[in-house]
């Protein structure tokens, strides 16, 4: 609309500019002296009126330029006085003005909520100019982490505590690593990590750490308190029966000394007493021997090995005892050439442990059957599955099968799924389980 007028108006003057000219051109070539002087006249006239038409115009876009050269977007253009053309073009100036007005607006409204979000979280953000040192930006959080005042530039945390400059803005931290940091009175173990990007020309680095101080103290309180409350309760429940039976052979005993004559020992009651008493005393050192289990695994040594063999290993020490118990154990490998790079006694002893509570889920089933498989995972890795068509495990339940000590057998300890998801940690892998109640259990060690 707005070009349409301005060409209307400039296609008219330059007629009436092309007329007079040609006016003037008839005056000289008929030596009529009216007409030259009357072109001339109309020429010099028409041609300020389009000097002043189009310079006018100019100067309203240059006015308009000036104001974003300056970012002065609340400046308002009359649409009311001027030309049609004049006034189509500064309402495009305000409705230009007022769009990036509103852009403004929103972006400084998400900015804050954004701002309003990291000041409110407990991990420390921090982001500043690489050459400088410069302060970007900061939150409340990593000031309180590293004990310092507000600062705008990070010399200001080299000139006060070196170490501790060194050790988070100096270093670099592509992965996230746990470390100790200094302080005044303590030495605190944080969570570190950063990343370099550019803006512009310039290159800013951003540092986000975490204080796993008190969650570490929290997790190891509330682990120990699991732990004495576990073992309380166990070696309760072991030394209160060996107390008692105990102190009745004791009275048993010390009845036949201090009368020999008319009470007979019962040499077969004093045996299942100590008999008992020892059975007991096997069974709280075993549950020791399971807390030194699950504190020992710590580390893997690693060996290439193929899936087909380690397969075969596992086959020639459980088959047997499958057989007895009428389930059919297969194994199954996509590719022979498959390979692993695993503690291999560790993993044998995961894979005996799945197999182990899969035939226990099989038991007095008619066609059980366990069915191992290996096959390649996405991004390289591989996933070896441990199915079988049991029991089940329960929906209410299967949350919790991991938990160390917990158990649905008789004669369980339970740490067995809890070790092996330990194992497969150490490994970077992981323990995952998918069940359906009457269906089956397929347990996935994901490498």
């Amino acid at each position: 609309m707005i070009y349409k007028s301005f060409f209307f108006f400039l296609l008219f003057r330059i007629i009436i500019l092309l007329a007079s000219v040609t006016l003037i051109a008839y005056g000289i070539n008929y030596k009529i002296n009216y007409a030259i002087l009357g072109g001339g006249l109309i020429t010099i006239i028409t041609f300020f009126n389009l000097y002043k038409f189009v310079t006018k115009r100019f100067v309203e876009i240059d006015d308009f330029f000036e104001s974003v050269k300056y970012r002065d977007f609340s400046r308002w253009f009359s649409e009311k006085h001027g030309p049609r053309d004049i006034r189509s073009l500064r309402k495009g100036f305000n409705l230009v003005n007022k769009t990036i007005k509103d852009i403004n607006s929103e972006r400084q409204a998400q900015f804050l909520y954004l701002q309003k979000i990291l000041e409110m979280v407990d991990v420390g953000i921090i982001a500043y100019n690489l050459e400088t040192g410069d302060v970007l930006w900061l939150n409340e959080s990593i000031l309180n982490i590293l004990d310092l005042p507000s600062f705008k530039n990070v010399r200001f945390v080299e000139k006060r505590r070196k170490e501790l400059f060194e050790k988070v803005f100096e270093t670099y931290h592509r992965k996230t690593k746990s470390t100790n940091l200094e302080m005044r009175d303590e030495s605190i173990k944080v969570l570190l990590s950063d990343t370099i990007f550019q803006v512009g020309d310039n290159a800013f680095k951003l540092i986000v750490m975490q204080n796993i101080e008190d969650t570490l103290n929290k997790n190891e309180s509330e682990a120990w308190k699991k732990l004495l409350s576990v073992m309380t309760h166990e070696i309760m429940n072991s030394i209160a029966p060996i107390s008692s039976l105990s102190e009745t052979l004791q009275a048993e005993i010390e009845y036949k000394i201090n009368n020999p004559e008319t009470h007979d020992l019962e040499l077969d009651d004093i045996n299942a007493g100590i008999t008992s008493i020892k059975k007991r005393s096997e069974g709280l050192m075993k549950f020791a021997k399971t807390y030194r289990t699950l504190n020992k695994v710590s580390q893997v040594n690693k060996s290439k090995i193929l899936v087909t063999e380690l397969f075969d290993n596992i086959r020639n020490l459980l088959d047997p005892s499958l057989s007895k118990k009428d389930v059919q154990l297969e194994f199954n490998v996509t590719n022979p050439k498959l390979e692993l790079n695993i503690d291999i006694h560790l993993i044998e002893q995961v894979l005996i442990n799945l197999i182990i509570n899969a035939r226990d889920a099989c038991d007095d089933l008619p066609n059980s059957k366990i069915l191992i498989t290996a096959e390649k995972f996405r991004e390289g890795g591989v996933q070896i599955k441990v199915v079988d068509n049991g029991k089940g495990i329960p929906s209410e339940i299967l949350e919790t099968i991991f938990v160390p000590f917990f158990s649905t057998k008789k004669t369980g300890s339970g740490i067995g799924l809890s070790l092996s998801k330990q194992i497969m940690m150490l490994h970077n892998g992981r323990l995952q389980v998918q069940s359906e109640e009457n269906k089956g259990t397929v347990m996935s060690l994901i490498f």
